[in-house]
């Protein structure tokens, strides 16, 4: 059985939380003297510390207890988070798959923690033979997981291997599984005490401008969490946005649903760009990885024609990530890629 006080930070144990006032009343009242607020306005009160009514709809809608919730600041917020609980800077260490979300990087970086890229197998999934040798590593203190991933697309396979295996904290980003059939390991984190899991509302939610991220564990765990984030973290116009967005479940079914479709439509279509596009990587995703003949010219042509897509050929040779977009906007990047794939210089 897995001790998670033991894979907390000592300092973190012994942290004594910053008190808000907020916490400290708790109910109804006529009067509010206690924060030093502006007694006049509309935003001029504190938000609730622990955005318990955006909590209770997650919660009816993901089918997890409020209690096994945690909502950041984006998903980026917890991966900071995560680092500064868990590892102890100029020691620890933690791992990445990679191709994978930059931020895991540039928060270990942040944090100074040794971060370990994995590079996936040639059909982007997890090299086991390598982990092995590595995930005994007693400095070793998290794995990332994005599943599905970011940019190639894909659901990671046999996830429940490495937390069977591993003692220290598996946290898997699933910011893209609301666009894949796959069911959530957010259902899961009964079964393991070192599971997190990560999702977003930036994504088939369409609250990218909000920053909210959700993440899903023990109590246990998220008590550390609500321990370090900063008291008000998420802002009053942010969690009373989200939560008239959230009502309207059909609409956000709806759009979703457009978005795998178009994603289909721009799978066939991209096909059909011969010179041009070599392979499309399966997606799971509201994107597609497209190997093309020459990323960095093609990405550029594209900004010319004023379509910005997302050159990836620093970590997968000649792709590049297209977003699903409108059906007008697929329509138009195709009509681009055809007249690019015509153009004398782009013929092969």
């Amino acid at each position: 059985m897995i001790n998670i006080e033991s894979l907390v930070r000592p300092n973190i144990r012994a942290l004594k939380p910053y008190s808000s006032a907020r916490e400290e009343y708790t109910g109804t009242a006529g009067i509010f003297l206690d924060a030093n607020e502006n007694p006049n306005g509309t935003w001029n009160r504190y938000p609730d510390p622990y955005q318990m009514e955006l909590k209770k709809t997650l919660s009816a809608l993901k089918s997890v207890p409020m209690e096994h919730i945690f909502i950041g600041n984006g998903s980026d917020e917890v991966i900071d988070l995560a680092f500064r609980i868990f590892c102890t800077p100029g020691q620890d260490k933690a791992l990445t798959f990679s191709p994978t979300y930059g931020m895991y990087e540039v928060s270990a970086g942040i944090n100074e923690v040794t971060l370990i890229k994995l590079p996936l197998d040639e059909n982007f999934q997890i090299d086991f033979e390598g982990l092995d040798q590595l995930i005994g590593d007693p400095n070793l203190k998290l794995i990332f997981i994005c599943s599905p991933n970011n940019p190639t697309g894909n659901m990671l396979n046999h996830i429940d291997r490495i937390l069977k295996q591993f003692k220290g904290m598996v946290i898997i980003d699933e910011a893209y599984i609301d666009f894949s059939n796959s069911v959530s390991w957010a259902q899961k984190i009964g079964e393991y005490p070192n599971l997190m899991v990560m999702q977003t509302l930036s994504k088939a939610y369409g609250m990218a401008a909000l920053r909210l991220g959700i993440a899903f564990a023990q109590p246990a765990i998220l008590s550390y969490f609500n321990k370090v984030k900063p008291p008000y973290n998420i802002s009053q116009v942010n969690q009373e946005t989200a939560l008239a967005l959230l009502a309207d479940s059909e609409k956000i079914w709806l759009e979703k649903e457009e978005v795998i479709k178009q994603r289909e439509f721009l799978r066939q279509e991209l096909l059909k760009i011969s010179g041009l596009v070599i392979k499309i990587f399966p997606s799971d995703a509201n994107f597609l990885l497209v190997e093309v003949t020459d990323a960095d010219r093609i990405y550029q042509r594209l900004l010319a024609l004023e379509i910005v897509t997302r050159n990836r050929n620093t970590q997968v040779p000649n792709a590049i990530r297209i977003t699903v977009g409108t059906a007008a906007e697929n329509q138009q990047l195709i009509k681009a890629l055809k007249q690019i794939a015509h153009e004398k210089d782009f013929i092969y």
